[in-house]
């Protein structure tokens, strides 16, 4: 594992000043997968639910635009509770609080700056989304304690990355019912899988500093440990297409994320950091086929 790391300075950040780059890459500007993977929950409740093309894509730029920002801002909230165990860690030494280039009084400088975006973000919403929004705070300031107690901080993380898919729900609809609350079981089930597939990336490190996380906890059992997610996930995205109502046609659309959730279980190697984050990555494009499955029931 000497040597791995997923932060790169090449392409957009290579081209920012150099003064501005430590900050984007505290925003993961670098891995722009993050922002993708806490959006996409929100674009299947928009492709389910929403009530015209006009609601749909206004709110899918607003959810694009407060993910970016959002996700920025959970990544510098990690990165000052985490900032010392992140210097003991392989993947992880190189980044900016943890290496030093960005002091912690400015990273809450910047913290506050993508709040800011995000709130703005919030309240072009209706009243009962800004409210879900507002309650989406705790659990993003606790997601980086969960390691340091408990092996499934993976879990934390699902509560928090599928949190879109309830709040598009009620910024789409003006309330809660029983596709929200299956597009956020379906969206939990998803990340407990793929972030389970990221851990494995740290999993000797986290070992050795003491640090929980799903990838410990199951280790060579992750393979059917990871089918049972991802069929939960498809289940109640199953579910959820049939109580919003989509006609017949959303169900083999469900075939190709099936089968590429498939592909990421049965070409799982925990041992190669590299195809563990390769693995990781295409889940973006499993999130985009279940929003076109669900577009596909409303042709």
């Amino acid at each position: 594992m000497q040597g791995h790391t997923d932060i790169r300075t090449q392409g957009l950040v290579a081209r920012l000043p150099a003064g501005w780059r430590p900050y984007a890459l505290l925003a993961r500007l670098d891995r722009p997968i993050g922002s993708w993977l806490l959006f996409l929950p929100g674009l299947w409740a928009f492709a389910a639910v929403a009530p015209d093309r006009g609601t749909g894509l206004w709110l899918t730029a607003l959810f694009g635009i407060g993910a970016i920002a959002m996700r920025g801002a959970g990544c510098v909230v990690n990165d000052l509770w985490d900032r010392d165990i992140d210097r003991r860690v392989e993947r992880t030494r190189g980044r900016p609080l943890a290496s030093g280039a960005v002091t912690p009084v400015q990273a809450l400088v910047f913290l506050a700056g993508l709040c800011l975006v995000g709130l703005l973000v919030l309240v072009q919403l209706n009243g009962a989304a800004i409210l879900f929004g507002l309650c989406s705070l705790l659990p993003i300031l606790l997601y980086p304690l969960a390691k340091r107690v408990t092996h499934w901080p993976q879990a934390m993380l699902g509560l928090v990355f599928s949190w879109a898919a309830p709040q598009g729900v009620v910024a789409a609809t003006g309330a809660l019912g029983p596709v929200a609350w299956l597009l956020w079981a379906a969206g939990f089930c998803w990340i407990l899988g793929y972030d389970t597939i990221y851990a494995h990336q740290d999993r000797e490190d986290d070992a050795a500093v003491g640090i929980g996380s799903t990838a410990l906890r199951f280790g060579e059992r992750t393979r059917p440990f990871l089918a049972a997610c991802y069929a939960a996930m498809l289940g109640l995205l199953a579910a959820a297409g049939w109580a919003a109502g989509l006609a017949w046609p959303y169900l083999p659309g469900l075939l190709l994320p099936a089968a590429l959730l498939a592909r990421q279980v049965a070409t799982l190697d925990i041992h190669d950091p590299a195809h563990c984050l390769r693995l990781f990555k295409a889940n973006r494009e499993v999130g985009l086929a279940v929003a076109a499955a669900f577009l596909l029931g409303r042709l």
